[in-house]
């Protein structure tokens, strides 16, 4: 039995991790990034949260409830995952700047933002699975910390080339 939910969970991940490591089939424009609320997910997967939930809810209720706030975290995610890709198109064209510092920034904004992506294709197959297993603990905090590194990269990155609108939706 346990067995069967796995497969199950693993192949209703599958889409989803052939979504994230491709891309969206259509390049993105810098209006395409949406906004992650970065304070709200870390909420979501905060283990101390999760045990007063635990501790105030009748188990059925927790477990719904549970469920709702990882299917949550999961779209957060996605989104931080999509936002990565926009921005390697963006960077890899001031990559290719004559100027040696925007170049350089460039290139940290490309390689935090495949790290964070790669952090995405491995924490939402485990998020589905702690749907299906609701006391089971899930950490998906590199994604957290990695999202912040790359806004702030983001952030450096304009001031040596135009970013305004990308900095003002993430």
């Amino acid at each position: 039995m346990t067995i069967s939910i796995i497969l199950a969970v693993l192949a209703l991940s599958v889409p989803v991790i052939i979504r994230l490591s491709r891309g969206h089939g259509t390049t993105p424009e810098i209006d395409q990034i949406r906004s992650v609320d970065l304070r709200a997910f870390c909420n979501l997967m905060d283990p101390a949260e999760e045990e007063y939930l635990r501790s105030k809810l009748v188990p059925a209720e927790f477990r719904r409830i549970q469920r709702e706030r990882l299917q949550a975290a999961v779209e957060y995610i996605k989104t931080a995952a999509f936002n990565a890709g926009v921005l390697i198109r963006f960077a890899e064209a001031a990559r290719r700047s004559p100027d040696p510092a925007t170049a350089q920034a460039a290139a940290k904004l490309i390689d935090n933002a495949i790290r964070l992506r790669s952090y995405a294709l491995r924490a939402t197959p485990k998020l589905y699975l702690a749907m299906v297993f609701p006391g089971r603990r899930v950490s998906p905090a590199p994604v957290a910390e990695s999202y912040e590194l790359m806004t702030r990269q983001v952030v450096l990155l304009g001031l040596q080339y135009p970013t305004g609108k990308i900095s003002a939706a993430l």
